[in-house]
């Protein structure tokens, strides 16, 4: 027994053997760690372990001994499913540059990932596992845990192994940290709870997700705007801007568009603003156009309701969803002003339209079939084709910047519609030849990726993830 623990020992390659030292007396873990790293398909580090089944919640304060050798230098707190190198595991790892992450692998053998916190060198850190997902809750001098961000669903089998760790990140020396007040509980069944909401951004390239912003409240369908820095989202009936790097969100200017749902956009040329607004004409889906950094919105759709969802890459023409007569189908219309023409005609909602950044395509989702599959069709409505082609429910496609990848949010087979606070998944497919990758797994649904959110550079997306946090967490 190692305090609360029950062993300790290096996991993967070192050429430092590891140690621990416990303090009963102060109920502290100083902990001795080598190891070249603790990511990509492998692991080198400390590990001091206890097996645990069910639901758990680890926390304790971190604090690095010395200035250290390398930056990267990590402390944990993890959930692990065995002691292999290459084990499923999550974590959430203080770097001693600051850096505060909740890492995982999510297969054996697969590469690690990890959730950026925009929280650097707390005090405190805690990782709980609920069900299938972990989370992580950072606190600063006051010892109050706020939210750290994202969540990731994993799966473990029973039992497996929760712990305190160190890696170097550099092989040739060995670094200390000191864990003290760690508690090591399990959760109690939570008698209600309080919905968070986390814009994100995630590198398509190694599927790394960074918080933008946290907060106790439903928010929705983020928008980049064509700088690269900032990025729009609703909220509350308006939308709001953030920067990407984080910071406070700002209330554009909307005048009487004041009940704003999630379906808005941005026009190519980055100066006007789509949004469909319900606070007008029996509290029906109106689309308007408004100036970008705010003002009286122009009425686009005669008829409601309607609700935006793409603009044609030559800023002439807006595609959206209507219904009309008790159906749901795809319809465009002059930015300028005219009539709405139907491109859907089949039995069944057709929703999320959204153009090719050739302007020769637009995607949409149909349940036609029988469920949510991807199409696509020429902008004049012709050709409509099937994309996807698989059990799950699939919505809102978003084409790359380049046009060479389509990203979308993927339900399970059993869920009709597209609901909030539901297991989905972004999902990305090469549309060279059809591959279908998962960017990640999330908590989510409506509101999550339901507009346009690529990058301007199309390296990343955003989107907004959900956590059900228990009360007085």
């Amino acid at each position: 027994m190692v305090g609360i623990f029950e062993g300790n020992e290096d996991v993967g390659t070192v050429l430092h053997p590891g140690s621990v030292e416990y303090d009963a007396a102060k109920g502290s873990y100083t902990i001795a760690g080598s190891g070249e790293n603790m990511w990509f398909a492998r692991d080198g580090f400390q590990f001091v372990w206890k097996k645990v089944s069910g639901d758990v919640t680890l926390m304790a304060d971190i604090s690095f001994i010395g200035k250290g050798v390398n930056e990267h230098r990590k402390a944990v707190l993890m959930v692990r499913q065995t002691l292999d190198a290459d084990s499923v595991y999550a974590d959430v790892a203080l770097h001693g540059s600051g850096l505060t992450s909740l890492q995982y692998r999510e297969e054996q053998g697969a590469a690690t990932h990890e959730i950026q916190a925009n929280v650097t060198a707390p005090k405190r850190v805690r990782i709980e596992k609920r069900s299938a997902y972990f989370a992580v809750s950072l606190a600063g001098a006051d010892d109050a845990f706020h939210l750290a961000g994202g969540s990731t669903r994993i799966a473990l089998k029973e039992p497996f192994y929760v712990g305190i760790g160190v890696c170097s990140h550099d092989k040739d020396v060995a670094e200390k940290a000191v864990f003290s007040n760690v508690e090591l509980k399990t959760p109690a069944v939570a008698s209600a709870t309080t919905l968070y909401g986390t814009l994100e951004t995630i590198t398509v390239a190694s599927t790394d997700r960074r918080v933008v912003y946290v907060a106790p409240q439903r928010f929705e369908a983020p928008n980049w705007m064509p700088d690269g820095k900032n990025l729009l989202f609703n909220r509350n009936g308006h939308i709001e801007k953030i920067p990407v790097a984080g910071g406070t969100p700002q209330v554009v200017d909307t005048g009487f568009a004041i009940r704003c749902n999630n379906d808005h956009g941005i026009s190519p040329d980055g100066t006007l603003l789509a949004i469909s607004d319900q606070s007008q004409e029996e509290h029906r889906s109106l689309v308007y156009i408004v100036p970008i950094g705010g003002g009286v919105p122009r009425r686009i759709t005669k008829n409601s309701p309607s609700y935006w969802h793409g603009w044609s890459p030559d800023g002439k023409t807006l595609a959206f969803v209507g219904q009309r007569n008790d159906d749901f189908d795809i319809y465009t219309i002059p930015v300028a002003g005219g009539e709405e023409t139907r491109l859907t005609t089949a039995k069944g909602l057709d929703d999320g339209p959204d153009y090719s950044p050739d302007g020769q395509f637009i995607y949409f989702n149909s349940e036609r079939t029988g469920h949510m599959q991807i199409w696509r069709m020429r902008a004049d409505g012709s050709e409509q084709e099937q994309v996807t082609f698989d059990e799950f429910n699939n919505w809102f496609p978003h084409i790359s910047p380049d046009g060479q990848q389509m990203v979308f949010l993927t339900y399970e087979a059993s869920v009709t519609g597209h609901p909030e606070n539901k297991d989905v998944m972004l999902r990305l497919m090469s549309l060279k030849d059809k591959k279908v990758t998962v960017l990640a797994k999330l908590f989510g649904g409506q509101g999550t990726i339901n507009v346009p959110s690529w990058s301007p550079d199309g390296k990343q997306l955003a989107f907004v993830s959900y956590q059900l946090v228990p009360d007085g967490k």
